[in-house]
């Protein structure tokens, strides 16, 4: 049996029902620093410095997202092996 469900939603109505947070302020409050910025420095503007700052923390949270991941493979792996090495 297959069973299929279309439903119509809005994005901040999938938001709310996930609770997920609205970020559409802190998006638009970064977009318009990312303007100011620009238009002060146009000559000299460099887009790696502009989103140095945003890239460094966004990398780091990725990287210890990966590391919590593979910490959590690896000792699920190791319990699955102590668990056989218990069967013999």
């Amino acid at each position: 049996m297959k069973i299929q469900v279309d439903v119509e939603i809005t994005p901040e109505e999938m938001r709310k029902l996930f609770g997920l947070p609205d970020v559409e302020a802190f998006q638009r409050q970064l977009l318009d620093e990312i303007r100011a910025r620009i238009s002060e420095g146009a000559e000299g503007y460099d887009p790696l410095k502009l989103f140095q700052p945003y890239m460094n923390t966004t990398l780091a949270s990725w990287d210890m997202f990966q590391r919590m991941l593979s910490g959590v493979g690896g000792s699920g792996a190791g319990a699955e092996r102590r668990g056989a090495d218990d069967a013999d």
